[in-house]
């Protein structure tokens, strides 16, 4: 019996792995934002390679990117939800969707500001070169 209840928890462990992997290639295929938001970070990661950020500037910039797809990847889920929950108008699912959209645009701003401290010095110092 314990064998089972272990392969069960094992089954359950990997499983949780591949439900992960299809909602990520359901954000990538559906959601024009999320696919906005990885080619973004894809780009300014390799400036930050060609720039020779630090070890520390670096775990900024990707906490920063994997806080935005993870706020965009919520609010996708959040708008499946109430579309789910009523197919009407209905001013509590407006809010709802609204709020999760402007959680996605706080950060997005944030990470904005985030990027030009991470990016502006090494800029500088490129352009004066």
């Amino acid at each position: 019996m314990g064998f089972r209840v272990r392969k069960s928890r094992l089954s359950r462990f990997l499983n949780s792995f591949k439900y992960a992997f299809q909602g990520f290639v359901y954000l990538v295929r559906n959601e024009q934002n999320f696919l906005f938001h990885i080619i973004v970070g894809t780009i300014v990661v390799i400036m930050a390679f060609v720039l020779h950020f630090s070890v520390v500037k670096m775990s900024i910039l990707l906490c920063v990117i994997g806080i935005m797809l993870s706020i965009e990847a919520l609010n996708t889920g959040i708008e499946r939800v109430v579309d789910l929950v009523t197919e009407e108008e209905h001013p509590m699912a407006k809010v709802a969707k609204d709020v999760s959209a402007a959680a996605v645009f706080l950060f997005a701003i944030i990470s904005v500001i985030i990027g030009f401290l991470l990016f502006f010095e090494p800029i500088i110092r490129l352009l004066q070169s």
